[in-house]
């Protein structure tokens, strides 16, 4: 076994590690808070996303070891065929939009030999102070598509959080429309706590919140919370879309809390019925189903997908997406995901008292600050240190007097949240 060292882990500094696995080799990349496994042959996914201990992801026991090495080396490598023959990995990972197999003009995977399946070209950089790490991989040039997709994952020291930059170009000499998809296998299990399963907050666009999109054996049953909506953990064996998803999507179960936050276009396309992103389930099952081209599901696996707009692509034209993902605590339900925490529950100012509960992706010390129409800083009430990935529970008085608009919490340089003060 070989291994290129960049930087040691340790005192804050990022450090990113190529080892090599049984059939292929792997980047590590750790922070000392969150450690990601990306691998590079394996369609440049990510196979592991590990905080305080605990596996976040969805991996293939089937396929994969606990060091994340090919059980067999031959599996190792490009391959299609129908879904019956997919080598389903786990993981995090970046395909076209849409799925079908009706024409040239939807993604007609997985399995597929270039995309999902093909070895990706892997750059590690690591800054010289060790204050970040970016992983940019890059695949194959695919003909059925006339794309190039690359992902680029960036950890920061001192967070809890990763970014995933989503790319695509179209390498052909035609014209082409896709949407980028992200799509992360989360592992599924029965209900064991209140608020376990996906949640997704809603955008108030005007469009359907859910659309159903694939019955394999059901379609996932949807709750509604007022202006979120929430996935309860089940066994079923089909996907649901949501054209009015608000820009961000988390999953709650036994390893803790999982947030994706990403931008979405109120005036753009969507593909799937409009659907900003999308849900598949899927438990074990006796027997293949044939509708879905013999795929035979032999897991629970929860698969939370977040889409981009539909954009037509001349040749050599590019498109983008970015996102963030937050590795937490498993608190309960979440109400919101903003750029730097996601809430547990929501930040509210009341007669003069502060309260919510929310995980900042970023530590330092805290702050409730009432701030007036101009932005100037009325008054400062100081809440000791918060850390990474750790709740900050709020309680807090605060008289507003009569030039505060606006409550915001803060953690260091971040911005946790903001609400208006009510009249």
């Amino acid at each position: 076994m070989s291994s290129t060292p960049a930087y040691r882990a340790g005192e804050g500094r990022v450090s990113a590690v190529r080892r090599a696995r049984v059939g292929h080799e792997v980047v590590e990349v750790d922070n000392g808070l969150v450690r990601l496994v990306i691998a590079p042959a394996l369609g440049g996914r990510v196979l592991s996303a590990v905080r305080d201990g605990r596996e976040f992801l969805h991996r293939n026991p089937e396929l994969l070891d606990d060091a994340l090495g090919a059980r067999d080396p031959r599996t190792v490598g490009p391959h299609d065929g129908p879904m019956s023959a997919w080598r389903n990995w786990g993981g995090d990972k970046t395909w076209p939009a849409p799925q079908g197999w009706s024409g040239p003009g939807e993604w007609a995977g997985p399995p597929d030999a270039v995309l999902d399946s093909g070895a990706y070209a892997c750059e590690v950089d690591v800054a010289d102070d060790g204050s970040r790490a970016d992983i940019t991989l890059t695949s194959g040039d695919d003909p059925r598509t006339g794309l190039r997709l690359t992902r680029r994952i960036t950890l920061a020291a001192g967070r809890s959080d990763f970014s995933l930059r989503l790319g695509a170009r179209n390498v052909s000499a035609r014209k082409v429309r896709w949407a980028l998809w992200n799509v992360t296998q989360l592992p599924g299990h029965p209900a064991e706590r209140p608020g376990d399963g996906v949640w997704l907050g809603t955008a108030g666009s005007g469009a359907p919140d859910t659309v159903d999109l694939v019955a394999g054996t059901g379609r996932p049953r949807v709750e509604h919370h007022g202006d979120l909506l929430h996935v309860p953990a089940q066994d079923v064996v089909g996907k649901v879309g949501f054209p009015d998803a608000a820009g961000w999507i988390a999953h709650v179960g036994p390893a803790g809390t999982w947030t994706y936050r990403f931008p979405v276009d109120p005036d753009a396309p969507y593909t799937d019925g409009g659907s900003r992103a999308e849900v598949w389930m899927e438990h074990p099952l006796d027997a293949p189903l044939g509708h879905l081209g013999g795929l035979r599901p032999r897991h629970r696996v929860v698969e939370c997908e977040a889409l981009g707009p539909y954009r037509e692509l001349a040749p050599g034209d590019t498109t983008a997406l970015d996102g963030t993902v937050s590795l937490g605590p498993r608190l309960g339900a979440v109400t919101s995901v903003g750029e730097h925490a996601w809430w547990g529950e929501p930040l509210r100012y009341t007669a003069g008292k502060v309260t919510g509960v929310c995980v900042p992706s970023g530590g330092g010390p805290a702050a409730v600050l009432l701030r007036d129409t101009a932005g100037r800083v009325l008054r400062r009430q100081p809440l000791g240190e918060c850390g990474a990935g750790s709740p900050l529970a709020l309680d807090v008085r605060l008289p507003a007097g009569p030039d505060a608009v606006r409550v915001e919490v803060c953690c260091g340089r971040d911005v946790l949240g903001a609400v208006a003060v009510a009249d």
